[in-house]
């Protein structure tokens, strides 16, 4: 998996690949704007937009320039608004590519900026070298940009959001932030939603050496990393290889939620799953999903199934006797969602009878309840590391990059998904996903990674055709596509 790197140790990725690669600065900042203009090509942005590239005196101003010198060589219509004083303040690298420019690329001074023409702004003002309170005159400069109407496009980072932390100031506002190798970290907090908008990350050739000496327990799940943590099954398997797992939940009113889940776990490839609910509810469970197999009342030999998930649609009330009993009885990991989660958090006890390595998949909402409010989503972040350590279960705190914490310490946040799976039962899907590659024998840990990743992606496929109409049952549809995506067999 790619580590996530403070922006402290930027820096130094940068020169151990340059040690390693035997190539120059300048030329991994041509790599990067080469990346950055194959990307922008592929927009189908048209050549008669007007192109404006704010660049500061930085590498990050380097990177816009060379992006302004490759899109001018497209035919594209290229000018430059400049953020600094004289190119005797630039970095070397930048000023070599703004010595390097065309004469004919118009250089603009900040009191001659005009936004009157709508086309497209490249922010390249200030990267993720940003340290402390932004000056004034940089704070002029991003409420400028800020006034742009067009399409802005943000390289590495916006301007005014450091690489690492949470702003209290100004920052652009952009429509896509096209970042390096791997998202900085303030790039994934809900709280710079407003300016990071669509991210993108592009790998511009850093050597997976230049990484070893740099430590972080923060990761970034991407979809070259699937496909080994898969299981490898024979032509000789059966449905009992494929897993018998155990769903409970549902109650009067919330049979969706099992429903959902039952069938997110038969479409990931369980080969027999069992839904325990209510008495009067099991003829909806057996019409909705005749795949499945009902149960009711106690939990005979739960020891029978290889995975439980445990919680969509359960409801709260009468229902701690029966989870501390099947606690007791059953030992190895389970996946705790919905109100499952809802009662470890009001019967704190609970949590210590929680098998090892144990899943939970709590939305924002949820992790309040059960961990405790956090002051800002750094801070959230940690506390789910400290209870995933402490509790030695295995955290994913659901939301637009969801953020699996382990055991271990390691972090690791997922890069598929978007914001059309904001949609009531996406959780129950991932529930049923996640129970289903336990079921099969994965470990806790690749269970819940594959889980998360392929639930993402069926979102991202299912919502190409439907945008903001899609359901979760769209997204159970798509789960089979994912095997194909990613050439799972």
């Amino acid at each position: 998996m790619q580590k996530i790197l403070s922006g402290a140790q930027i820096k130094e990725l940068d020169s151990q690949h340059v040690k390693l690669a035997g190539q120059s600065s300048h030329e991994l900042m041509e790599a990067a704007a080469l990346a950055f203009v194959k990307w922008f090509l592929n927009q189908g942005f048209s050549t008669d937009s007007v192109i404006q590239i704010a660049v500061g005196k930085g590498n990050n101003g380097g990177d816009g320039l060379a992006i302004a010198r490759l899109l001018y060589g497209h035919s594209f219509s290229v000018s430059i608004l400049k953020c600094f004083e004289s190119v005797d303040e630039m970095s070397s690298d930048a000023a070599l590519n703004f010595k390097g420019l065309p004469e004919s690329i118009r250089i603009i001074e900040f009191e001659d900026w005009d936004f009157s023409q709508k086309g497209v702004l490249i922010d390249a003002f200030l990267g993720v070298g940003l340290h402390g309170p932004l000056r004034p005159d940089a704070v002029k400069i991003i409420q400028k940009l800020n006034e742009y109407r067009g399409t802005v496009i943000s390289v590495d980072v916006p301007s005014g959001l450091p690489a690492d932390d949470i702003t209290k100031e100004p920052a652009v506002k952009a429509d896509f932030t096209i970042s390096f190798e791997f998202p900085k970290l303030s790039l994934l907090l809900p709280e710079h939603a407003e300016s990071v908008g669509e991210l993108v990350v592009l790998k511009i050739g850093v050597l997976d050496q230049a990484y070893d000496k740099l430590d972080t327990s923060l990761f970034f799940l991407e979809a070259q990393d699937i496909a080994p943590l898969h299981r490898v099954f024979s032509r000789f398997s059966y449905k009992g290889d494929m897993g018998k797992v155990l769903l409970i939940g549902g109650s009067p009113g919330k049979m969706g939620a099992l429903i959902l889940c039952a069938r997110s776990a038969l479409r990931t490839g369980s080969g027999l799953v069992t839904c325990h609910m209510e008495d009067s509810e099991r003829f909806i469970i057996q019409t909705a999903v005749p795949e499945a197999m009902a149960s009711w009342g106690l939990i005979p030999n739960p020891e029978f199934y290889d995975a439980v998930g445990i919680g969509p649609g359960w409801g709260t009330e009468n229902r701690v006797s029966l989870f501390r009993q099947f606690l007791q009885d059953f030992k190895k990991p389970i996946v705790v969602d919905a109100d499952g989660l809802n009662l470890l958090a009001r019967n704190p006890d609970l949590v210590s009878l929680l098998p090892k390595k144990t899943i939970l998949t709590p939305h924002i909402g949820e992790f309040t309840r059960l961990v405790g409010a956090a002051e800002n989503h750094l801070e959230r972040l940690e506390m789910a590391k400290r209870f995933a350590i402490e509790h030695e279960v295995i955290l994913v705190l659901k939301g637009a990059n969801t953020v699996v914490s382990l055991p271990d310490g390691r972090q690791v946040v997922n890069s598929s998904g978007n914001k059309y799976m904001a949609t009531g039962g996406s959780g129950d899907v991932l529930t049923g996903m996640i129970t289903a590659y336990l079921g099969m024998g994965y470990s806790s840990e690749n269970a819940t990674l594959c889980g998360v990743y392929h639930h993402g992606l069926a979102g991202e496929i299912a919502s190409g055709s439907k945008r903001r109409s899609m359901i979760a049952g769209d997204i159970i549809e798509a789960i089979s596509e994912t095997y194909i995506q990613l050439n799972i067999s």
